[in-house]
């Protein structure tokens, strides 16, 4: 798929959250905390496989829009879906980042192993390559209501316990 291609959800929606935070890095901290809350609430617990990647993507790419995509006196938006399973085996959590600066998509770095300036001490440039390996299906789109782009991920839940807590049709508070 090409990364700017959008998939438009194949599956219902049953929750979602949209929050604005200031481009800073107490912004970036603040939308983890709070995705992290909420995932928690979905049936995602905390310190679970799931839970952990989730709360990482959205730290790199809420990170990545304060980094890269920082428009002076510009928030950044986070918008957390949970989607349903046909088979209601599993729960997709879409998480989808807005930052104003519309001029570069993102791709992801080449790996630490084949670039030269990679070297172990360079502390940035990874977050994507993180993205990219935990994701199941990542991309980036141009901004529908403005300028800036949209970067999203999604993961799949495959448990048990989120598929007891909400069965196939009950939706999370």
């Amino acid at each position: 798929m090409n990364r700017t291609e959008q998939p438009a959800p194949a599956t219902p929606v049953h929750s979602c959250l949209t929050l604005r935070f200031s481009s800073t890095p107490r912004g970036a901290r603040l939308a983890r905390r709070l995705c992290g809350e909420r995932l928690d609430s979905w049936g995602v617990p905390y310190g679970s496989e799931a839970h952990d990647v989730l709360s990482l993507l959205v730290s790199e790419l809420a990170t990545n829009a304060v980094t890269h995509g920082h428009v002076t006196g510009r928030d950044f938006r986070v918008h957390l879906l949970a989607l349903s399973a046909p088979d209601a085996a599993s729960l997709t959590v879409r998480v989808e980042v807005t930052d104003t600066r519309g001029d570069k998509f993102p791709e992801p770095a080449a790996a630490p192993a084949t670039d030269p300036a990679a070297g172990p001490a360079r502390t940035g440039g990874r977050g994507l390559l993180l993205v990219e390996a935990l994701a199941d299906r990542w991309g980036c789109v141009p901004r529908p209501d403005g300028p800036g782009k949209t970067v999203w991920a999604e993961y799949t839940v495959n448990t048990l316990e989120t598929v007891a807590r909400y069965g196939p049709s009950a939706a999370p508070s």
